[in-house]
């Protein structure tokens, strides 16, 4: 078992990775068991629904996934090493994540690939919602299309002014900044 370092929206939460064997050393499982809080969203829509927020992670990841890991769970700590209960859930550790080189596309391979994330990530929310209702509300109008369509733009808009912005504090030292390369 060892402690993991976890992303941004993860900092100050405990996380580990188990790795247990089969048959012999040839057979690993690695587990991840993060840690999971109370949702930032909480303050806004209302306690959960969910006593353990583990399965409130859970619930969320079965339904938005088309096929969820089989090894996905959750568990409660009564009283961990800081006497404090606390809740986690549990994943197989394995890193499906793909991407291409986005530098490297070309216009129509970009559109392409813009297409599938947009396309993906439509599948997932649709899986969390009323598919049916949700059609009903937007019915066959486009004007759903064209709402979402100037909200992109604005906001893409928005990202360059944004970096404009930082690129100029830069410049004139008012920022300091280092290359990640």
């Amino acid at each position: 078992m060892a402690r993991k370092v976890v992303g941004v929206g993860s900092v100050g939460t405990r996380c580990w990775i188990l790795l247990m064997l089969g048959r012999d050393e040839s057979d690993p499982l690695f587990l991840q068991v993060k840690e999971a809080q109370t949702s930032v969203l909480s303050p806004f829509v209302g306690a959960s629904t969910y006593a353990n927020m583990g399965q409130r992670v859970v619930a969320g990841q079965r339904l938005m996934q088309a096929t969820s890991d089989i090894f996905l769970g959750w568990q409660r700590t009564e009283a961990g090493l800081d006497g404090q209960q606390r809740d986690f859930y549990v994943r197989q550790l394995r890193d499906w994540k793909f991407s291409f080189t986005i530098e490297a596309l070309i216009p129509r391979g970009l559109r392409l690939y813009g297409e599938l994330c947009g396309w993906t990530l439509a599948r997932a929310h649709a899986r969390s919602g009323d598919r049916i209702a949700i059609a009903a509300y937007l019915g066959n109008s486009d004007v759903f299309d064209q709402a979402i369509t100037r909200f992109a733009i604005a906001y893409a808009d928005q990202n360059e002014r944004d970096h404009r912005s930082l690129v100029d504090a830069v410049n004139a030292g008012r920022l300091t900044a280092a290359s990640g390369l």
